[in-house]
Formats: C-alpha cells, sequence, structure tokens
C-alpha cells in the first residue's frame, strides 16, 4: 500500500498536476490521455514525475516510483528533502535560472541538467518538462517536473 493514496492533499495534487500540465502544454499528462488520473495512476507512471512546494526553500511533497527510484530516496525521506538538494551545490545556480524561466512562462518543455542521487550518483536529465502548478482560481502551489526514463 502507498502510504498516501487516501489522503485529500494527494487526490487534489493528482488533480493539479494534471491540470496545470494539461493547460500549459496543451497535452495530458499520461499518455492514455486520462486527465482524470488518480494519484496511484501518477504514482506508477512510466516516467519520473516530481513536485514542490512554495515553501522559502521549497521542499519535495511528492514523487513517483520512478522519481524514487531516480533518486534514490524513500518515500518519507524524498518529501522532506529540499528540492535544491536534488542538484550539487555548483549546478544549483544554474537550476534556480531554470526555475526562475518557468516562473516567468509557466513551463519549460527542454529541460537537460545534471541531478544527484542520494547516494551522490550524478545523473543526467534530458527533454524534461518543468510547469509551474497553478489551481482553478489562478493560485500558484509549486512546480513540478516530468522527466522521462531512458
Amino acid at each position: 500500500m502507498i502510504p498516501f493514496i487516501d489522503t485529500p492533499f494527494y487526490h487534489r495534487h493528482a488533480a493539479l498536476l494534471c491540470d496545470s500540465y494539461q493547460s500549459l502544454l496543451n497535452k495530458p499528462l499520461l499518455p492514455t490521455g486520462d486527465c482524470d488520473a488518480s494519484i496511484a495512476d501518477l504514482f506508477e507512471a512510466d516516467f519520473a514525475l516530481l513536485s514542490h512546494g512554495i515553501e522559502a526553500d521549497p521542499i519535495f511533497n511528492f514523487g513517483n516510483r520512478a522519481a524514487l527510484n531516480l533518486f534514490e530516496y524513500s518515500w518519507d525521506e524524498f518529501i522532506q528533502l529540499p528540492s535544491r538538494l536534488s542538484a550539487k551545490p555548483l549546478a544549483r545556480e544554474a537550476r534556480q535560472q531554470l526555475l526562475d524561466t518557468v516562473d516567468r512562462q509557466g513551463y519549460i518543455d527542454n529541460y537537460s541538467g545534471i541531478r544527484v542521487s542520494a547516494s551522490g550518483k550524478e545523473f543526467m536529465i534530458e527533454n524534461g518538462v518543468v510547469w509551474n502548478i497553478v489551481d482553478k482560481q489562478g493560485v500558484y502551489c509549486g512546480q513540478a517536473a516530468r522527466i522521462a526514463l531512458v
């Protein structure tokens, strides 16, 4: 059993992730075209999906199974991790520039960069999508990333 599956936050979060992606990129988040995806569908997707909130130092609030495996964290570790720590210190400025661009444009669909796992292993992300999570009232709720697995 996935520990968070029946919480109201994650049911709303699934809708926010899907709706924001669809609205900004004009295509569904899941290849099935299902915009009413459940959090379980997103957790088991065949791509890495992660998001962070709106804290001053944003904390990851979701990582699907593929993202947890890619970044080598357990669920409990990941949802306590400041998202800036997904990049090595020297790459954090470039990461922040990316997030600032996403803030201004709403999304970027050709993101490439080096990230680091819990064990310190570096890996390359290519053609990732990073987007703003915005609710139906236009309230900014954080950012998310979709990373294709090679």
